[in-house]
């Protein structure tokens, strides 16, 4: 028996915006009536719906001719056990890659794009016609690699969030969080909109929007983390949202790195409505209310995507 039949090839999909539609209305003359009292043309949700599906299709073909086959919707990662040798393949937009890589251990992932002339794909470096090489690649040892730091967020109730891109630590809804925050030996007690920490493989996403909006009021044009950070590097970034300074809420801590020997603690003084989520995921959220302490630090695992 090849090797290759050692390994389980895992296919993570997600559902396109014409299957979405149809759940919100039953049936597709239905949504389609929807989109198009609003305007919209309803030919570009078929014609995406239709290139993912074949997509798919090459997809499983390809992978069922190599070995074990496994198809996975997107929200049945957070209960689906992945074992050591499986290899995954996901097809979707730069989204669907960081939600999967936060749910394994190590094992690589192929990124393809189901539609480079629709999606950039920063995160995709592969097209369907690619991944019969890349798989036979990828199980031979012979393909390369880029590693990404993830950040975590332990609670003093033992729980634990992972993020690949980002973590948002606030309120939630448009209103102020209070807390303490601690870090590199000192501490304040702030007022501001949130705390979002950010990782060198979210370093180019909503990280790069809150430092052009600080360029922007600043009147600077240029920073050193203008185009973001390494993915592997051993560090993350917090930046402090719209910071209020008060009689007693300070701003002299908004910005900082956490490394493995500088990590940041946060102590909530909200007592209710303070949510812990990550990767922009606002539906699965901790609690961040009185009493609750967490601290964020570069977790130990690591994920890994083929280039």
């Amino acid at each position: 028996m090849s090797g290759h039949y050692q390994h389980r090839f895992i296919l993570v999909v997600r559902k396109t915006r014409l299957q979405e539609l149809i759940e919100r209305f039953n049936t597709w003359p239905q949504a389609r009536f929807y989109l198009e009292h609003n305007q919209v043309d309803a030919q570009d949700y078929l014609d995406e719906h239709d290139m993912y599906q074949r997509r798919l299709q090459e997809a499983e073909r390809t992978l069922k001719a190599l070995g074990r086959f496994q198809l996975l919707e997107r929200h049945l990662l957070p209960n689906y056990q992945f074992s050591p040798d499986d290899i995954v393949i996901t097809i979707g937009q730069d989204g669907l890659v960081a939600n999967t890589l936060k749910y394994l251990n190590g094992q690589p992932v192929i990124a393809i794009n189901p539609d480079p002339r629709r999606w950039d794909g920063k995160l995709l470096p592969f097209e369907i016609g690619d991944l019969h090489a890349v798989v036979l690649r990828t199980v031979a040892g012979k393909s390369a690699c880029k590693t990404i730091s993830f950040a975590e967020a332990k609670t003093n109730d033992s729980q634990q969030m992972l993020a690949v891109n980002d973590l948002f630590i606030g309120p939630k809804s448009h209103t102020s969080a209070h807390y303490r925050l601690s870090w590199n030996g000192h501490q304040e007690t702030q007022s501001s909109s949130g705390i979002i920490i950010s990782t060198g493989f979210g370093s180019t996403g909503w990280f790069q929007s809150l430092l052009a909006g600080a360029l922007g009021v600043s009147g600077t044009t240029s920073h050193p983390l203008k185009e973001g950070f390494a993915w592997h590097e051993k560090r993350l970034q917090f930046t402090v949202r719209e910071p209020f300074p008060s009689r007693t809420t300070g701003i002299s801590m908004i910005f900082g790195v956490i490394t493995p020997n500088t990590p940041l603690k946060l102590e909530s003084l909200m007592p209710e409505n303070g949510v812990i989520f990550s990767d922009g995921i606002e539906s699965d959220f901790l609690a961040f209310n009185s009493g609750t302490v967490v601290t964020i630090n570069l977790a130990a695992i690591q994920g890994q995507l083929i280039v």
